[in-house]
């Protein structure tokens, strides 16, 4: 069983920068589908971005060009590195882990296997 644990989160001004980690504790590895998702209150949980295991990329929208996700499979930790930061970005984060063919990037939640407790990110 994967436990993946999410650090980096915090608060910032709006037009801040934050970067957030995620490795799996125990045995596990990142050479998988990985994803972050975010949850404000009261609104359902949605993708921010996906990465496959040749290093594909896929983005919402809405973080396009402010976000990057990214990979160290050396030190077996996945990376969003947030630009830009608006208050609209406030919410919970979350990453995922899925097992998934070469070429890939996951986008739904539900096709996620394993996730993280998430990291708060305020901006005000």
């Amino acid at each position: 069983h994967v436990q993946l644990v999410e650090s980096g989160g915090g608060s910032v001004t709006a037009g801040g920068s934050l970067r957030l980690s995620c490795s799996p504790s125990g045995y596990g590895h990142i050479t998988k589908c990985m994803g972050w998702f975010r949850q404000a209150p009261g609104k359902e949980r949605v993708g921010v971005a996906g990465i496959g295991t040749d290093g594909t990329t896929k983005y919402a929208n809405s973080v396009k060009g402010r976000f990057i996700i990214s990979r160290d499979n050396v030190k077996n930790t996945l990376y969003l590195e947030m630009n830009s930061l608006k208050p609209e970005d406030t919410a919970m984060y979350y990453c995922a882990a899925a097992v998934c063919a070469v070429g890939r990037v996951i986008a739904a939640a539900d096709e996620y296997h394993y996730w993280g407790r998430g990291t708060q990110v305020t901006v005000s």
